[in-house]
């Protein structure tokens, strides 16, 4: 699919591998509607890509009634919907059972899968519908999803026992929704991150950034945001990529710990 003037919903778009994958559909020409909780980093981002090309929209990914309402908003402002990446996400450290032998609070569990899982499925879900409207382009296509999920879906840490269930998930859904969508035009693949320069990461300790930068066997470093946003556009333009999950990590194969 060419990216140039198609209409982009990116969630999670005002920061991190959102943020990448924002200016990235906005240099190759097209329209970015960025969803995202935070509306402080919402309002910047469209003051930094800016207002004719990207458009910010506050929204839980989590309610389905909001990200409906939010997708009917899209199509009546641009008349459709051609790209969704979907990026927005939440992580916490907890164990099945902590050092004092309680279990894992389950709410906490549960918000987890909400935002990350329920999250992705519902804006993809919605994203869909939006793209079964559009004519077909020259290659047959009408949409392409883009469905983020991490390294822990296959080597998830101590700790990350909810993240990882999240993003396993995310994984496990990509090709049976690639199959549902394929008569009508859609492509769905999954981008499975490794250890990336987010602000989030690059605040860690140096000691921690360094221990972890180790174990990465080529490039040995922590991957750039913009090659996350590169992977985004690759998938967009190639037509016959679909239903795969793509590692994006330098080789790395995380540790127990």
């Amino acid at each position: 699919m060419n990216i140039s003037k198609k209409i982009a919903v990116v969630t999670g778009g005002a920061s991190g591998l959102g943020l990448a994958a924002s200016k990235m559909l906005i240099n190759a020409g097209a329209a970015v509607v960025i969803f995202d909780m935070n509306a402080n980093a919402g309002e910047q981002a469209v003051a930094d890509l800016g207002s004719k090309s990207s458009h910010f929209v506050q929204l839980d990914v989590s309610s389905g009634h909001d990200v409906e309402v939010a997708f009917k908003g899209v199509l009546k402002d641009f008349g459709q919907v051609d790209i969704c990446v979907n990026c927005a996400g939440i992580g916490i450290a907890a164990k099945t059972v902590d050092r004092e032998g309680q279990p894992h609070d389950l709410d906490l569990y549960r918000k987890v899968i909400e935002v990350n899982l329920i999250g992705t499925f519902n804006v993809a879900r919605c994203a869909a519908a939006a793209m079964a409207k559009n004519e077909s382009d020259e290659k047959t296509e009408r949409g392409v999803i883009i469905n983020t999920a991490s390294i822990a879906a296959f080597d998830g840490q101590m700790g990350q026992v909810a993240y990882a269930s999240t993003k396993g998930g995310i994984v496990g859904m990509t090709l049976p929704m690639a199959r549902d969508l394929a008569k009508e035009g859609i492509r769905v693949n999954t981008i499975a991150p490794g250890v990336m320069a987010t602000p989030l990461m690059l605040a860690a300790p140096q000691n921690v950034q360094d221990g972890i930068v180790a174990n990465i066997p080529f490039p040995q470093r922590l991957g750039e945001p913009s090659e996350f946003g590169q992977l985004v556009g690759h998938i967009v333009e190639n037509s016959y990529l679909n239903g795969e999950t793509i590692r994006l990590d330098g080789g790395v194969r995380m540790q127990p710990r």
